[in-house]
């Protein structure tokens, strides 16, 4: 399981209590219910992508989100912007 730590300014903070009851929970909260549209998507993505190829789509979530990354069916975002990046730049 990962864990992440995020670090807010005196003021961030302030706002985020005026805002949350609990500001661990509402990241938390955000974080999972995100990436829950993300497996979505990313499932979506890799079933459309299997079933157009004759490919077996792997056996539940965790395996079919790990798949749809091998088969390069969705990339990360950090890919997705240095791809861009790339194209972006001039060509000289």
């Amino acid at each position: 399981m990962t864990k992440y730590t995020i670090e807010l300014t005196d003021t961030e903070d302030k706002a985020m209590s005026y805002a949350a009851l609990s500001i661990q929970d509402w990241a938390d909260n955000f974080l999972k219910v995100r990436s829950r549209k993300a497996i979505k998507e990313i499932l979506e993505l890799n079933m459309a992508h299997c079933n157009a190829n004759g490919i077996t789509i792997a056996t539940g979530e965790d395996a079919q989100v790990t798949q749809a990354f091998e088969l390069k069916v969705v990339k990360t975002a950090k890919e997705v912007n240095e791809e861009s990046a790339k194209e972006a730049s001039p060509k000289g």
